[in-house]
């Protein structure tokens, strides 16, 4: 019965349109909660629950003011939520680390619709001395006015705060952590919106050809390459013999992919070829851990895999704090999205000394291309990585994709450690390679040129 309302709920939400999608929808019953395993179920038929060693704070590492700083130029963070996304935590970053290199910083909650308010990582920003601000689009441009920005830096597609810049003559740059919200966006009007601002960045190579590809009109405009730098703190450097105890793990194959729940992430498709990945390796798991973003896509995924043929090795897990241990125990790390501006996950992995499949997505070429041999890049699911759809996606999203078998044979040999570095190679060439007081020098040598040019 679970598997035909499954089957139906797949049709209702996105294979039919119109009249028989509402009629659909009225015979589904609405299940609202994506139930996943709990942490505290055993990984292994090992019978021992994963244990977790105590989280170690994080001191907060924003420069204490000095009088050049206080003085000095202001920068404006804006962002649609400071929660615990990707793009949240290289908005904290900024926050943290802007201070040292000459800037009063403060971050603005934004959107053009309500906000998803101050979550987790703004309040531990606000708590480290750095102010956040949710103010909403009515009272926004009042506060900026009041604080007076000398550049403002967004990172997302709101637009209300670029119009508030240029109302009060403010550089404002965007920074493109992917290319999501344009997918839907004509040409013209991406040209439009970015003749209101002094400069886009762009995390990867990939993003930054896809930006280009949206029109001709694009080609003058400055567009940057700055890629992410990796947080040391979330960089595994735990024990890989304790952290496999911990997890209950013996001589088992650790696949992991540190993922939200959602369609971007493809998680589908990489449960149902993992089937052919644990024919291959009888002793391969795969975990999934992160939060829950689209319950009916989720769902979906725990159905696929409730029906799969190793249902007792395949586990979908939520959100956890001691990724480092994860990290540590994993002997691979996949990741087979869609799309991805650049992916943290990955690049923590890597840094952690972890071989990664990766999709072919924004930062997959970079990371995998740090020095040392370090994991397997397989083509995008949907074959093209530039001029991707939402629509797309929604076709593909529960059918047996392009790079299916590639993605499978690319994660065996990855288990082999066929032409691979040490993993104390791999994580000196990726911790060498995205160095994040290099990161964080491009992006205040941009926000100095951008003050210095209204100067």
């Amino acid at each position: 019965m679970n598997n035909l309302l499954l089957s139906l709920e797949r049709i209702a939400s996105g294979l039919v349109r119109g009249r028989a999608r509402v009629i659909l929808r009225r015979i589904v019953p609405r299940r609202r909660a994506a139930t996943l395993e709990s942490w505290d179920a055993p990984l292994t038929s090992s019978g021992i629950a994963p244990t977790w060693p105590p989280v170690a704070v994080r001191e907060p590492t924003v420069a204490a003011p000095t009088s050049s700083s206080v003085t000095g130029m202001r920068c404006l963070l804006v962002t649609d939520t400071l929660d615990t996304g990707g793009v949240d935590e290289v908005v904290a970053f900024l926050a943290r680390e802007l201070p040292a290199h000459g800037f009063e910083v403060a971050v603005l909650i934004a959107s053009d619709q309500a906000t998803k308010g101050i979550g987790l990582i703004g309040r531990q920003l606000a708590a480290g001395g750095v102010e956040v601000v949710d103010p909403g689009p009515v009272d926004g441009p009042r506060w900026i006015d009041g604080w007076r920005p000398d550049v403002m830096y967004l990172h997302g597609g709101m637009q209300w705060p670029v119009d508030v810049a240029n109302a009060l003559g403010v550089p404002a740059a965007v920074v493109l952590h992917g290319m999501h919200d344009l997918f839907g966006v004509e040409g013209s009007e991406v040209a439009a919106r970015v003749r209101k601002l002094s400069a886009v960045v762009a995390v990867s190579e990939l993003v930054r050809d896809e930006f280009l590809a949206k029109s001709s009109a694009l080609v003058d405009t400055e567009t940057l390459v700055i890629p992410n730098g990796v947080d040391p703190a979330k960089v595994s450097r735990f024990d890989r013999a304790r952290a496999r105890e911990n997890l209950g793990l013996q001589d088992e194959i650790l696949f992991v992919s540190l993922a939200r729940h959602a369609l971007q992430k493809n998680t589908y498709a990489l449960v149902t070829a993992f089937a052919d990945v644990a024919a291959a390796l009888p002793n391969a798991h795969l975990l999934v851990c992160g939060r829950v973003d689209e319950a009916v896509y989720t769902r979906q995924v725990v159905g696929a895999t409730e029906r799969s043929r190793v249902a007792d090795r395949i586990h979908l897990r939520g959100n956890v704090e001691r990724t480092d241990m994860i990290l540590g125990a994993a002997d691979a790390f996949v990741l087979d999205s869609f799309f991805e501006g650049w992916s943290l996950a990955s690049m923590e992995a890597l840094a952690s000394g972890v071989p990664s499949v990766l999709s072919d997505v924004g930062g997959a070429r970079e990371q995998l291309a740090a020095g040392v041999p370090s994991g397997r890049l397989v083509a995008n699911p949907l074959g093209d990585p530039i001029g991707l759809t939402w629509d797309a996606m929604l076709a593909a999203r529960f059918r047996r994709q392009t790079n299916r078998d590639e993605l499978v044979a690319a994660i065996v040999d990855v288990a082999d450690g066929h032409d691979l570095a040490s993993r104390d190679e791999i994580a000196e060439a990726s911790l060498a390679r995205f160095d994040p007081a290099r990161s964080i020098r491009a992006h205040a040598d941009l926000l100095s040129r951008l003050v210095s040019r209204t100067g």
